[in-house]
C-alpha cells in the first residue's frame, strides 16, 4: 500500500508535474513487476494519491488552493480527472492498466459500502490492475478541510489486508524537530508512543498545494500500526527502497492485532450524527462484557440521525466510550428508553424486539 502526497506531484504554483508523477511510477511499476533489486518477486500495489485539488488550481486560473469549499470541490472535480489521466499514461508505458477507486470515508462503516468497496479492490487486483484510490473530494466535506487521505491510506490498507503501508512525503522521514534546523535528526524506528514522547511534530508540507503534514501521517501510521501493518514513512525518492525492505525513512513497528475491517473505519473514519447516554450498568455491559445496547440502559438521546448512522455512546459523565451504528432513528428513541425488549415486542410489535446498536457494529474506543 502506498500513499502519495500533493507536494510530491505537484508544481509549486499548481498543476500536474508529469517528471515527478513518471519517477514514481518507474518505482512501482518496478517493485509491482520484481524487477532486480526490490526485494523478491512481483507484488500487488494499491495507491492511494492526494493531487486532484492541487492539480485542478492552474486549469482553472486559481494561484493558490482556495479556501472556501465550493471552489475546492470545483478544482478537484477539474483535477481528478487529469490526476487518473496522467496516472494512466504513464502505467501505459509498462502495459499496467489503472483503475480509478473515489472513496469518502464515512460511507465505509456501512456494511453495503463497506463490502462493495472490497469487492471492487479485490477484483481489481485479480484482474491485474492497479487500484489508484483518492477521497472523493468532489462531494467530501470534513475529508477535504483536514487532508485526510494518509488516514485514508491507513484504513484501506486494513481492507484491503496489506502487509505493508509506506507514506511518501517530502521528506525524507520523522524527525525530533523541524527538519529545516540544524541539529535536527531521523528517527530511525518507532516500536510505540514512548518512542514519539517530547517529539515535536510539525507540518512537513509545501504550503498552498496540500493539506497533509507530519501529524497526519504519524496519526496514520498509528492507525496501521495498531492494526498490525508496519508502516514506513520516507520520501517519494526512496519509494523502491521502501517497497523492498531496505531501511529508509522512519519504521513502525506494529503494535496490535487485526480487528474486524470494517470497525476500524468506524472507529477512526465516521463522524458521528448523535449521540445515546447510558447509565452505568449499561457502559458496564458494553464497554467490559461486549454486549449489545438495549434500550433499557439508555437515558437520554442527542442529536437528529436515522437508522443506520454512526452515533457515540456516552456514559453519565459525557464521556464517548464506543461508537456504533444505530438501528432506531432518534425520533424513534424515547418512547423505548428503559424498557425492555420483550415489553416493547408485545406493545408495539416484533420490529421493537432488537438492539439499540448490535454489538457487531459496535467499537470500543481507546482514552
Amino acid at each position: 500500500m502506498v500513499k502519495i502526497g500533493s507536494s510530491s506531484l505537484t508544481t509549486a504554483a499548481g498543476g500536474l508535474d508529469a517528471d515527478r508523477v513518471d519517477a514514481l511510477v518507474d518505482g512501482l511499476a518496478k517493485v509491482r513487476a520484481g524487477g532486480p533489486g526490490t526485494g523478491g518477486g512481483p507484488k500487488e500495489i494499491v495507491l492511494v494519491s492526494s493531487g486532484a485539488i492541487a492539480a485542478g488550481l492552474a486549469p482553472l486560473g486559481l494561484p493558490r488552493r482556495p479556501r472556501d469549499l465550493a471552489r475546492q470541490q470545483a478544482a478537484a472535480s477539474v483535477g481528478q480527472g487529469l490526476l487518473v489521466a496522467r496516472y494512466t499514461a504513464s502505467f501505459a508505458r509498462y502495459g499496467v492498466r489503472v483503475g480509478q477507486v473515489l472513496l469518502t470515508s464515512d460511507d465505509m462503516s456501512r456494511r453495503a459500502h463497506y463490502r462493495n468497496a472490497y469487492r471492487t479492490l479485490d477484483q481489481l487486483l485479480s484482474m491485474g490492475a492497479l487500484p489508484v484510490v483518492n477521497e472523493n473530494d468532489t462531494v467530501a466535506t470534513d475529508e477535504i478541510r483536514f487532508g485526510d487521505n494518509d488516514r485514508l491510506a491507513a484504513l484501506v490498507a486494513h481492507l484491503v489486508r496489506a502487509d505493508l503501508l509506506v507514506l511518501l512525503s517530502d521528506v525524507d522521514g520523522l524527525y525530533d524537530g523541524d527538519p529545516a534546523t540544524p541539529g535536527a535528526s531521523r528517527i530511525p524506528e518507532v516500536s510505540g508512543p514512548a518512542d514519539l514522547a517530547g517529539v515535536s511534530i510539525g507540518s512537513a508540507g509545501r504550503a498552498g498545494v496540500g493539506t497533509g503534514g507530519m501529524v497526519t501521517k504519524v496519526e496514520a501510521a498509528r492507525i496501521a500500526a495498531g492494526a498490525a501493518i508496519p508502516v514506513v514513512l520516507t520520501s517519494a525518492t526512496r519509494a523502491v527502497d521502501a517497497l523492498a525492505g531496505r531501511p529508509t525513512g522512519t519504521y513502525f513497528h506494529p503494535t496490535g492485532r487485526r480487528s474486524a475491517n470494517r470497525l476500524l473505519w468506524l472507529a477512526h473514519a465516521s463522524t458521528p450524527r448523535g449521540a445515546l447516554v447510558l447509565d452505568e450498568g449499561a457502559v458496564r455491559a458494553v464497554a467490559e462484557r461486549h454486549s449489545s445496547l438495549l434500550p433499557a440502559g439508555i437515558s437520554a438521546v442527542e442529536g437528529e440521525f436515522t437508522a443506520g448512522d454512526p452515533v457515540e455512546l456516552r456514559d453519565p459523565s459525557g464521556r464517548a466510550v464506543a461508537r456504533g451504528l444505530v438501528n432506531f432513528d432518534a425520533r424513534e428513541l424515547p418512547k423505548l428508553l428503559g424498557r425492555s425488549t420483550r415489553d416493547l415486542a408485545r406493545e408495539l410489535g416484533p420490529a421493537y424486539e432488537r438492539e439499540v446498536v448490535h454489538r457487531d457494529d459496535l467499537v470500543l474506543l481507546a482514552h
